[in-house]
């Protein structure tokens, strides 16, 4: 396993463990990060990351982006 923020640009993964304090998984999972869900890194800037996931682009910082392992 490793964080989405090491993870190629363009690759589809699914996403094995989501860390971090219960309302931050609450958070991710609301925006659709769910175990056994696939996500798409589009592109990073400046250590944040844009992902596909769930048929929607999403935005996240790089501190939430370490917290999913896929």
């Amino acid at each position: 396993m490793m964080p989405l923020t090491l993870v190629n640009a363009g690759e589809e993964n699914v996403i094995r463990r989501i860390g971090g304090l219960p309302e931050v998984k609450k958070h991710l999972e609301d925006m659709g990060f769910v175990v056994g869900g696939t996500v798409t890194v589009v592109s990073t800037l400046n250590g944040n990351v844009i992902v596909n996931v769930k048929e929607s682009r999403i935005a996240i910082s790089r501190e939430m982006a370490q917290k999913i392992l896929v």
